[in-house]
């Protein structure tokens, strides 16, 4: 049987994850209750659409560490949206929001292990350091 790749185990947890409704709402909970810089960047947030957006690009992450052409564009897409002239989210506040979503897979992923902590960080963190170098 052939190993599961990163990726798979990555979407193979968000699944599990995305099985309780409540998973996206309890990680912008979790998020925004880090600080009041944070709830201000989101003060104007449709968070129904907002938590649409999370879902694509969790799975976007997913797809650009694999290499996947599509996903790769819609990165450097969300970099360009995020970077210092756009909505400005500054390289710090990556660590809070990857902190942030740990803490809530870890919550909701009933499998929730080591490797699937690092699936998520290895993922995650391909992710936030392109974002940070485009910032």
């Amino acid at each position: 049987m052939e190993a599961m790749t990163p990726k798979d185990q990555f979407l193979q947890s968000l699944d599990r994850c995305m099985e309780n409704e409540d998973f996206i709402p309890a990680f912008y909970d979790r998020f925004l209750s880090t600080s009041e810089e944070i709830r201000d960047k989101f003060r104007h947030t449709n968070f129904e659409q907002q938590n649409k957006m999370l879902l694509r690009s969790l799975k976007l992450a997913a797809g650009a560490t694999a290499g996947d052409p599509d996903s790769l564009k819609e990165l450097r897409e969300r970099a360009r949206t995020h970077d210092r002239d756009h909505l400005d989210i500054e390289p710090p506040l990556y660590d809070v929001w990857l902190d942030a979503v740990i803490e809530t897979v870890q919550e909701f992923d009933e499998e929730w292990d080591e490797t699937v902590e690092n699936t998520w960080r290895t993922i995650l963190g391909y992710v936030i350091s392109y974002m940070v170098k485009r910032y």
